[in-house]
């Protein structure tokens, strides 16, 4: 049999076992609910033993596994077959240890495999390529990774999708791994970008805390009771970043002026030998609640990423390093076509104010190299009706990267 029909033989089972250890489950918690990552979810356990118990692949010598899951992360870079790779990671519990091992991040390998690689950083070299596509009717945007719609068709992958709510005084995009379910208490949830009453201020949350070593100094901004992971748990929002768009009050024409303070990122990860945090796992929010010290934080005041009194109280915490800052790259006028311009490489084909390049605005005492700062970290632009690519790099996460161009969505008069 070919390595390809393993490959097959394996998801079979898997499919097969999962469905028992699915319907044995929802007879001894009717209220329990499958997390999207292995790590998260709380009758993990009991179908990884499961699995382990019925699978005849479980017991494989660690070498042959190892050089097993070696060749199919070498193998298959891109999506749709990219999926072998997570099917190995879901055999069972060894499985899934040196799959993760195996598996390099974003910023390494340049490609996404599971839910995790969302929060970490691109790749440093070129860009990970996706398109945003826009639904009027409902509301929704959903992240694809690929070209367009046109050159990836049925092989994109969605990565991520986010709802747009109006409320009285504000706006919210709610970011979930799936395009079903936006519930801030579902165990779906990544975050959410909220807009001031004039859309010129928006607020990046994360639903886990940026990185393992500000999580015992950084509270959440907001906390929300979740039903569906145990009684009593919230369902946290930390806010990470912040986007702001200049006034016009001259009503110059031109795209529009923005600044992106990312407080998660500290402007240390673009100097040389610079490292941008880089979370391995979700964080569960039970282990967070099981032990009395972390009852006890959740009682102090939050404490918000960009507040002007956290220089002043919190001399031991990471966000006290300057945190990046990113700025629209300055187009040019073109005479000939009577519009401003930029170079985008062939991935923007209509005009739009919406359109943006984003580099790295940095001070001199801060010693970022110059040929960083002319890197365009991020950028968006139209190429069709309700869709739109964005391309993302080092040091932004997916996650960061949707979040700052779903804020170019809302509606912003007073910016143009």
């Amino acid at each position: 049999m070919s390595f390809k029909g393993k490959l097959k033989e394996i998801r079979d089972d898997i499919s097969t076992t999962f469905s028992m250890g699915k319907l044995q489950r929802s007879r001894t918690n009717r209220r329990g609910r499958a997390y999207i990552a292995p790590e998260l979810g709380g009758g993990s356990e009991f179908l990884s033993e499961l699995i382990e118990e019925q699978s005849r692949w479980a017991n494989l010598p660690p070498e042959l596994l190892h050089d097993v899951i070696q060749r199919v992360e070498g193998t298959e870079t891109s999506w749709p077959g990219r999926r072998d790779v997570v099917a190995c990671a879901s055999v069972c519990k060894s499985w899934r240890e040196i799959t993760k091992a195996a598996v390099k991040t974003p910023e390494q390998c340049g490609c996404i495999t599971f839910p995790i690689s969302l929060k970490q950083p691109g790749p440093r070299d070129s860009p990970i390529q996706c398109y945003i596509k826009r639904e009027r009717a409902t509301s929704t945007y959903h992240l694809y990774l690929g070209l367009s719609p046109a050159l990836s068709g049925d092989t994109s992958k969605v990565l991520l999708a986010a709802k747009k709510i109006r409320k009285a005084t504000s706006t919210d995009f709610r970011i979930s791994f799936v395009g079903s379910d936006f519930c801030q208490t579902s165990n779906t949830y990544v975050g959410k970008l909220r807009s001031n009453f004039l859309g010129t201020k928006f607020t990046i949350y994360d639903s886990q805390t940026p990185c393992p070593a500000m999580k015992s100094n950084c509270k959440p901004q907001r906390k929300v009771r979740s039903i569906q992971v145990s009684p009593g748990v919230a369902a946290r929002n930390y806010n990470v970043a912040t986007v702001s768009f200049e006034l016009n009050v001259l009503r110059t024409r031109g795209p529009r002026r923005m600044h992106c303070t990312i407080h998660s990122i500290p402007i240390s990860a673009i100097q040389e030998g610079g490292i941008a945090p880089t979370p391995l796992e979700f964080n569960n929010p039970s282990d967070e609640q099981s032990s009395p010290l972390a009852a006890s934080k959740l009682k102090q005041p939050p404490i918000d990423f960009s507040s002007t009194s956290l220089a002043e109280s919190s001399e031991s915490l990471c966000s006290k390093r300057d945190p990046l800052v990113l700025k629209n790259k300055a187009p040019r006028w073109h005479e000939q076509l009577q519009c401003w311009c930029l170079n985008f490489k062939g991935r923007v084909t209509v005009a739009s104010v919406k359109n943006f390049q984003l580099v790295a605005a940095a001070e001199p005492y801060q010693n970022v190299p110059v040929e960083e700062q002319e890197k365009v970290i991020l950028q968006f632009g139209k190429i069709g009706k309700d869709i739109f690519t964005m391309d993302y790099r080092y040091p932004l996460s997916a996650f960061q990267a949707f979040a700052v161009c779903l804020s170019s969505f809302d509606t912003k008069p007073a910016c143009e």
